[in-house]
């Protein structure tokens, strides 16, 4: 399924839709808030799956290494804010979880990431330059943590590109 997908999430090239998002009931987050500085978005299914645990849990744990090139995290799925509060207390993660819940999964569609028949977000990934275009995305089968390497390869492509621009 993932690769009759892999088409539908944007390219890298295409300028990331602005969002505003609750991170908690009363807190909106914009994709605007994080221009000049990577952003990488990191849609999941649901709170409280193996999978998705384990990969924010991941994220969590490498989040000095995006530090590293001033890059900020974002995690987006259309369960609550209420709910994100309290996985992300659960598993004591560091970076907001954006709820994409009403009207439910509309981010998700502007970016290609909604799984219409299930009603959650696609497991996918985005690194946004810090101008707002995207600079690399992925689409992981629903059941599989994509993990850390292709984010990580895409924060050094953008710190090298930047490097050689300033040069």
């Amino acid at each position: 399924m993932a690769t009759e997908n892999a088409g539908k999430i944007l390219a890298p090239g295409t300028a990331a839709p602005d969002f505003s998002l609750h991170s908690t009931p009363d807190q909106l987050v914009s994709l605007s808030d994080f221009r000049g500085a990577p952003l990488i978005l990191a849609f999941y299914p649901a709170d409280w799956s193996p999978v998705c645990g384990d990969q924010m849990a991941l994220y969590n744990e490498v989040l000095a290494e995006f530090h590293k090139f001033k890059a900020a995290i974002v995690g987006i799925s259309v369960d609550g804010s209420w709910c994100h509060a309290a996985f992300a207390l659960d598993r004591k993660l560091h970076f907001p979880l954006l709820s994409d819940f009403e009207p439910k999964g509309a981010v998700a569609r502007k970016y290609g990431a909604y799984r219409d028949g299930e009603g959650v977000t696609e497991r996918a990934l985005f690194v946004i330059d810090p101008k707002g275009t995207i600079a690399w995305s992925y689409l992981s089968p629903v059941g599989v943590n994509p993990g850390a390497d292709g984010i990580l390869d895409a924060l050094e492509a953008l710190a090298a590109k930047k490097q050689e621009a300033s040069r």
